[in-house]
This record gives structure tokens, sequence and C-alpha cells, in this order.
């Protein structure tokens, strides 16, 4: 054989050999599974690429469709150009030219997840010991590499950054995203966080007062940013000045408060409230008008039965100015007193040696500290009990991880951890997953567009291995992420980042 015609065959040989190597085993005869249709995804993103097809469909798969209704078994979804165009009856489908076929048998389709307190940073305790002392300044590492990756390995689709600490990074990645040049979920940035005089982080900005705030909600509204996040010592007026200020350009505002309570913060119009309720802090004894109570809210927890007056006047003032409550579960478990779950393998593998030698130090209780003033379990009991009761009344619960290395929680793996805990929290798996997905997309208004499994809207979708309607940790078996159409591979996205969160 002459080697041009040679060295032709081999080149069309391997360009076979591509294509398969990014479609599933079970589509591998479909004629139509051509990584070409990933479109103008560049060759970082199209290298996760598992499903890239002009017309995929999927195949005796059972639906949990994000509305909290019943879960449909034996469907089929079509997707084409990015949207399901129908969902029915599962039967076979014969392979054809542009078309990828996935034989789903014993697998589980949902909606994306909409993580509503996500980050994209990782707090950094310099020096940190076995006593859980650490040199200061704390500070805050952007994850701009590893955490949108493991974010949509882990089924999360669309995610609001809840205060950015780099919003012009933040800003960028949104926009390389939507382009196709980097892998990640869909963002809605939120702006610097909007802080008093003292913070935390070393790296926040303080408010000097309520022009201060107008102002700075104005700078980033104007640079892009599609909502903000009020901190733990911002004043009333300050508050009132930045809601005001975002609402004119139709931006909502969250908060995770402690010097305003949840109450003041709802009368002033607030529209969202992060960490269940755990941070409201009506009922601390030292509390003074503007100022971080010493509990931080612990004290109003406690003492806030969910069948008392206060706490039934509270639900129901959250609930008719039309204020969201975010539960964040996660990032609380590891003080709720008891057993906790091991993390996971995959979990600690995405870490530096660093980060998990800082995860362990953290994990474990110095045999020095005190007693907590204030029993654990009784804090989360109460928690549970009252987001149940905010729903009930109607209110809107919105699902997040607040993932920033702390504890257990890292990007993706949180936000499922987040859903198996609304369950063990009360709520049934279909009611679970619709928080962690329909409920978000009605905050951000985008309902009609993403948020659960219905012809014309968004393929943002999840293929597990198993039945979270019946064991939600199934819903920690992600294969494959549909976002606008592409099936990312989880496993490929997770080997990208092994060894890298923590660092970059």
């Amino acid at each position: 054989m002459p080697f041009r015609i040679l060295s032709t065959v081999l080149v069309l040989l391997l360009l076979s050999l591509t294509a398969q190597a990014q479609c599933p085993e079970s589509s591998r005869d479909a004629a139509g599974c051509d990584p070409s249709a990933c479109g103008s995804h560049s060759e970082a993103v199209k290298q996760f690429g598992r499903v890239c097809a002009p017309k995929v469909v999927l195949t005796h798969v059972r639906i949990i469709d994000g509305t909290g209704g019943p879960v449909l078994e034996d469907q089929n979804v079509v997707i084409e150009s990015g949207k399901i165009t129908a969902v029915e009856k599962g039967a076979d489908v014969a392979a054809a030219k542009g078309t990828a076929v996935l034989d789903l048998h014993g697998h589980t389709v949902m909606p994306g997840i909409i993580g509503m307190h996500d980050h994209l940073f990782y707090i950094v305790r310099p020096n940190l010991d076995s006593r859980r002392h650490h040199d200061d300044p704390v500070l805050v590492t952007q994850m701009t590499f590893s955490a949108p990756r493991l974010y949509l390995a882990g089924g999360v689709t669309t995610m609001r950054t809840t205060g950015s600490v780099e919003p012009y990074a933040d800003l960028s990645l949104k926009l390389d995203i939507e382009a196709g040049k980097l892998p990640g979920p869909h963002l809605d940035v939120t702006g610097p966080y909007l802080e008093g005089s003292q913070s935390y982080f070393i790296q926040m900005p303080h408010l000097t007062g309520p022009d201060d705030a107008r102002q700075t909600v104005e700078y980033w509204a104007d640079r892009g940013v599609t909502s903000f996040k009020a901190y733990m010592n911002i004043t009333r007026a300050e508050l009132k000045a930045a809601i005001d200020a975002a609402h004119k350009r139709g931006i909502k505002v969250t908060g995770h408060l402690c010097s305003v309570t949840y109450k003041e913060a709802a009368e002033l119009g607030i529209d969202d409230l992060e960490h269940g309720f755990f941070v409201n802090t009506q009922l601390d004894t030292d509390k003074k008008p503007d100022v971080c109570s010493q509990s931080a809210g612990d004290e109003t927890l406690a003492r806030m039965e969910p069948s008392s007056p206060e706490a039934k006047d509270l639900i129901a003032t959250l609930v008719s100015h039309h204020v969201a409550i975010t539960s964040t579960l996660p990032v609380f478990e590891g003080d709720r007193g008891g057993g906790r779950p091991s993390l996971r393998q995959e979990a600690l593998e995405a870490m530096t040696p660093q980060a998990r030698e800082d995860f362990f130090l953290l994990r474990q209780r110095p045999i020095s500290a005190p007693a907590p003033k204030i029993d654990p379990a009784l804090l989360w009991k109460h928690d549970l009990e009252l987001e149940r009761a905010f729903v009930a009344a109607g209110g809107l619960l919105l699902a997040g991880a607040d993932p920033t290395g702390r504890g257990d929680v890292l990007p993706g793996f949180g936000d499922q951890r987040e859903i198996e805990l609304l369950v063990e929290s009360g709520f049934s798996p279909v009611e679970a997953i619709k928080i962690a997905t329909l409920n978000g997309a009605t905050y951000l208004g985008r309902d009609k567009q993403i948020g659960s499994v219905a012809a014309g809207k968004n393929a943002d979708l999840v293929v597990i291995k198993g039945d979270p309607s019946k064991q939600i940790s199934d819903v920690e078996n992600v294969e494959i992420v549909f976002q606008d159409g592409v099936g990312y591979d989880s496993r490929k996205l997770l080997d990208s980042v092994r060894g890298r969160y923590g660092q970059y």
C-alpha cells in the first residue's frame, strides 16, 4: 500500500477512535455520535465531552422531573440543539445519522442542580494546628480552575457565587463558560460582599455608609454582576440603600446576616436569607441595633421553638414579604453532635495534601476545647423543623452547600450532600430534588428555561446510576451531566482536578 494512502487510512482510523472515546459505550454504534457536534467549544472543553451529537435520545430512563411530582418510569428524553424536544414513553430507538442513542436502563435523569449558596474560593488558615489555632490573617484563595469542574462533575449546571472575593475573575469565568472556552456551570455572579466596618476575611471591602453601599451596587451592576450578598456587620441603613439600588437594576440581594435580624431584613426588602435559620439574631439577649451579637444567632435558634409565637410570626413575615431561605445543611453537619459520615474518597482525592491535612485537623474536636454553651443537636433539630415549617407555610426554600473547604464541604460533593440532608430532615426525595433544582430556577426567574425536565427547556440534566427516589444516596452516582445538550463525563472532570482543590 502506498505510504500516502496508508497515512490517510491511519488518520481516519485515529479520528474514528477519538470519536468513539468521547461517546458512551451504549451509543458507539450510533452514527451520529460526533464530537464535532460540540460546536464552538474549545478543546479544553471537548476533552470532557461524552455525548456530542446534533440529536441525543436517552432511552428507557427513569425521570425525577424536578416538580415534586411522581417519578416517571421507562421514559425516553429527546435532546436537539441544546433543548429537550420530547419526553415520551420508553421505546427502543434505531441508530441514525446525526443521532446518539443511549440505553439507560437502571438509570435516572433529573434536572441539573442549581446551587444557590456556592463559592469559587477556598478558605486558608495559615499554620493551622491540632488545637484549631492558626495565624492571622485568614485568607481566601480563588479556585477558578478546580471548583467549576467539581461543580459540573457533581451535577451542578447553574450556581450562584453567593459572595465573590475576586468578582472580575468570576465575571471573566462566566463569559468563558458561556463561550465554550472553559468547563463549568452557568454562573449567577454575586458582587463583592456588602460588609460593614469589620470582617472575617482580610480581602473583604468595608462599607462606610449608605452612600457607599449604593455606589458599590451601582458600580458592580454596571460591570455585569447579577446578584449581591450582604454580610454579617452591615448596618440597616447600608442594607436598605443596597437593596433599593439593586432593585432599581432588577437585581436581587441575599444575606448572611448577624447585625441585622431576619425580620428587620425582610421588612427592608431583602430577597433571600442564607444558612436556613442558623444566623437569625432577633432573640439573642445581647443583641443591639446594627451590631452582631456574641452567639451570632445560636441563642435565637435555641430559643425559637418552631411552634412558638416568635417562630410563627417570623415565618409569616418572611412569606408575606416573599423572602426565600437558602438551606446550607452540609456546612453545619459537623457541628450537630453525634457521628458523621466519612468524607467520600473521591472528595479526598480532589484536595491537595495540605487541604486534606487541614480537613482532618478541623474535623477532630480538640481535647482542650470547652464544651459548647448551647447543645449543637438542639440547634440542628430546630433549624430542620423551622425549614420544614417555612415550606409548609408557602415559603420558597433553596439549596446550597457553602463549600469553601470548611469541614466536609467541597464543590459538587456538598451540593449532593445537601439533597441527602434535606431528605434526612423530613422532605421526600422528590421534594428535596425540587428544592435543589426548580426552586432555584424560580428564584432566579429562569424556571421557564431550567430547573425541571420538560419539553422546551434547556437540556441541563444529570444522568445517575440508580434510583434516588428510593435511595437518596444514589444522587452521588453521577455519570453524565448535560449542559445545553452536551453531555460531560463526570469521571473525566473529577480526574482533571485530582489533588488540585485548595491550590487553584
